[in-house]
């Protein structure tokens, strides 16, 4: 098993770490590095993972918050209007379960 480095453990405190592969769990690694992590944490990343795979996380998550999702893009030169958390959803309405 490809584990990760202890200096990040700190970013996966909901999962036994040593249960997490580099390779089999790449894109979970990605976007809680790109999330939560410092400059240590960021070089291991870019050392690590290509650059296309780490764009590609950053255009798809559902997890990055806006203001991660917005450096990142400054950063990488990545298109605003393709990464998911600044896409306009479709607004559907949802059905009431109860009324009152």
């Amino acid at each position: 098993m490809n584990s990760i480095p202890s200096f990040l453990k700190r970013y996966f405190w909901d999962v036994d770490i040593s249960n997490v592969d580099k390779y089999t769990h790449s894109y979970f690694i990605i976007e809680r590095i790109l999330e939560f992590g410092d400059i240590k944490s960021v070089k291991w990343m870019k050392d690590n993972f290509d650059l296309d795979e780490i764009k590609q996380v950053i255009l798809s998550s559902k997890n990055l918050s806006k203001k991660s999702s917005n450096f990142w893009q400054i950063i990488l030169n990545l298109e605003k209007d393709k990464i998911y958390c600044f896409r306009k959803l479709s607004p559907k309405k949802q059905k009431l379960i109860w009324k009152y």
